[in-house]
């Protein structure tokens, strides 16, 4: 079982035109700091968050507790001039888990309603005993020299966002999930699907965008020793010491 969890911005949109429209740069710096503050917090606890929109934020929370997710939106809420709700949800894949942190979140309000304000919902956590948790870190072959250091920046920055795309679409069917991480790297939650599954989406990427892919896969019971054992499976495909484009590492 995997547990997620949905950090929302309580009323986001109408803060950031109220009184008056805000500066751009001061709405993007208070992003970044925010996911970077909330990363810290949970990563303290073993947990991983991903930005998606800023706004909105999904973490992998397996054995973050309901007290945990109270402190955190407590800090944040003493030190920003915005407050965070968050819901939770646990199941097989991570897409069902996130579906039910976010319709746990949902009943309590929507995003942008002015009464709704640092509210923790759960629908389901993981015990100690059922935590697993999957996650697949993907990388995009010789980005360096085949893209980055010959064509334009922003060039190279649309082929991973068409990657990224092509990718997501896959991997969602099977109740996966996927995060870019920055460079050519995206990260996937993703409980249920078994190595030849990856290996096979890798290989309808390669043949659909001429994109060739390879994947470390990391299994632990929670989110930091997933992705860490995720990140050596995946550098010892980049050292040449195994020949398989999807290479797993479990605790």
């Amino acid at each position: 079982m995997i547990q997620m969890t949905l950090i929302q911005i309580d009323n986001y949109g109408p803060w950031t035109v109220t009184p008056s429209p805000r500066a751009e740069a001061d709405l993007q710096i208070l992003q970044s700091e925010l996911y970077a503050d909330i990363q810290r917090q949970f990563a303290a606890n073993s947990g991983l968050v991903f930005f998606t929109r800023f706004d909105n934020m999904l973490a992998v929370t397996n054995g973050v507790g309901a007290e945990e997710h109270l402190r955190i939106q407590k800090s944040i809420g003493n030190r920003y001039p915005i407050t965070v709700s968050m819901g939770i949800g646990a199941a097989e894949t991570p897409y069902e888990a996130q579906r039910k942190a976010s319709a746990a979140l949902q009943k309590y309000g929507g995003a942008q309603n002015e009464n709704r304000k640092e509210i923790l919902a759960i629908d389901g956590m993981v015990n100690s005993d059922e935590s697993f948790v999957q996650i697949a870190h993907i990388d995009i072959n010789g980005i360096t020299n085949s893209l980055t250091d010959i064509i334009p920046a922003y060039d190279t920055s649309f082929i991973v966002n068409r990657v990224q795309h092509f990718l997501m679409k896959k991997l969602i069917e099977k109740g996966s999930l996927l995060f870019f991480i920055g460079g050519d790297n995206f990260m996937s939650p993703c409980n249920g699907l078994d190595p030849e599954g990856i290996l096979k989406i890798i290989e309808e990427i390669e043949d659909e965008i001429n994109i060739a892919l390879k994947a470390g896969v990391g299994k632990a019971p929670n989110a930091e020793k997933a992705a860490n054992l995720a990140d050596l499976a995946l550098e010892e495909i980049r050292g040449g010491f195994t020949y398989k484009l999807v290479h797993v590492m479990k605790e």
